[in-house]
């Protein structure tokens, strides 16, 4: 599968991109379009990431942006965990453990594949910031490895006006948790 965009494809997920970024001002404030346009045209391979975290209903918007690297930060802004990234266990070994019932694809590869990374603990609770997320799913979040040596993962949702993380087997899945990732660039 190429990892490139056609031209017309690049168009219209900035036409989306810019879209978003304008509707939602409080997500990245004192940040200006131009950079971050600017910014993709410098890193054009990263359009890809960019469009599968579109395509599997990420809705990807600017969140930060450091003056001193340049470097800005997409994150998914779906309000609820992304639909085309549910159902999967924590990472491959999660996957093949199970034996009956095993989902197509795990969290740590399809990320991998999709060239993001998965929000961490302390990421997730800030994205709250910018509004109410996954109240009605939930999200995996990078697992430390002390808790993943011993069979779990973590997770996160929004509910009572609190962000609440929390452990589950690694092989578990469910049709109301996905993963949230972010692609810096």
């Amino acid at each position: 599968m190429s990892k490139v965009l056609s031209p017309e494809h690049y168009q219209n997920l900035i036409a989306i991109l810019k879209a978003r970024f304008h509707k939602h001002p409080e997500r990245h404030e004192g940040i200006e379009w131009f950079s971050v346009e600017k910014r993709l045209e410098t890193f054009p391979q990263k359009a890809w990431s960019l469009n599968e975290m579109e395509r599997t209903g990420g809705e990807p918007d600017v969140v930060t942006f450091d003056k001193t690297s340049g470097e800005i930060v997409f994150v998914d802004c779906a309000k609820e965990s992304p639909s085309g990234r549910r159902s999967l266990c924590y990472d491959r070994q999660a996957q093949h453990s199970r034996k009956e019932f095993a989902p197509q694809s795990n969290v740590l590869d399809m990320a991998a594949e999709m060239g993001i990374q998965l929000l961490t603990k302390d990421e997730y609770q800030q994205f709250h910031e910018f509004g109410k997320f996954d109240t009605k799913t939930s999200s995996w979040i990078q697992t430390p490895p002390e808790i993943r040596k011993l069979g779990g993962a973590l997770f996160a949702d929004f509910r009572y006006n609190h962000v609440f993380i929390y452990h589950n087997g690694a092989q578990s899945y469910y049709a109301a948790r996905g993963f949230r990732g972010k692609l810096v660039i």
